[in-house]
């Protein structure tokens, strides 16, 4: 390990048996509900370590990428939903608790751990559900791109919340979601000291990356996002605080 990289020697990687070996399941369960289309799938990297940016406007955007993408997601998850059943059952199928009111540096170290075995981390620059058009945008992204040099492949998703639906509501039966991957956006890996004015402009370069994305998504689609959750206006900010995700 190089010194001027974090170390993750003493890290515990997430579970990876149930997420590889029973997809095909969660699959299963959620077509008996919705139609899930995938575009863009030649743009996913078939080996070694990846990063999915993706927007975020619904409740079940978190359980799609996971079972969905092509290749198995672990992803960085609201550590208020690991507690009781659920929060067993989200630690068995090897997502990634994120305590967002700070800096997390388990959260970190686990994702960086998970990139240098290879595999995916999904990580949501937005923070929450909102309006999926990176209004508010945080830094975690760019940084572990910049730490690990991993790609990062961004994801839009469309139909995981109806116009008028509240935060936890769910698409109508029948409804088609869309998972559309893009090109990736790949920078350095940079050593330590990294500044944080060098984060902010990697995660400035960034959101223009996903914002392009975002756009010729909607022309492939013919679909729009479903707006700010009700009650809420589109936020708009020029801070990159810490990364969070729901």
């Amino acid at each position: 390990m190089r010194p001027d990289l974090p170390d993750t020697s003493g890290v515990r990687a997430p579970r990876s048996w149930f997420l590889y070996n029973f997809r095909w399941f969660g699959r299963w369960g959620i077509r008996r509900r919705y139609r899930v289309a995938l575009r863009g799938v030649q743009h996913i990297p078939a080996h070694g370590p990846v990063i999915f940016a993706s927007n975020h406007v619904g409740v079940i955007d978190g359980p799609l990428l996971a079972i969905f993408a092509p290749r198995p997601v672990h992803a960085l998850t609201k550590d208020d939903m690991f507690r009781g059943l659920l929060g067993r059952f989200l630690l068995s199928v090897g997502q990634i608790p994120l305590y967002r009111d700070g800096a997390d540096t388990l959260a970190i170290k686990t994702c960086l751990k998970v990139l240098r075995m290879g595999r995916a981390v999904g990580i949501y620059p937005e923070g929450r559900r909102g309006t999926g058009e990176y209004d508010r945008f945080h830094a975690g992204a760019a940084y572990l791109a910049m730490v690990s040099g991993a790609p990062v492949v961004p994801v839009v998703m469309f139909g995981t919340r109806e116009p008028g639906g509240g935060r936890s509501s769910l698409p109508r039966r029948g409804a088609t979601i869309e998972m559309v991957f893009g090109p990736a956006f790949t920078t350095e890996q940079v050593p330590w000291p990294r500044t944080r004015e060098h984060v902010e402009h990697v995660s400035k370069l960034l959101r223009e990356h996903l914002v392009v994305h975002l756009d010729e998504a909607k022309r492939l689609t013919g679909r729009q996002l479903p707006g700010p959750l009700p009650g809420e206006t589109s936020p708009t900010s020029d801070q990159l605080p810490e990364q969070g995700a729901s």
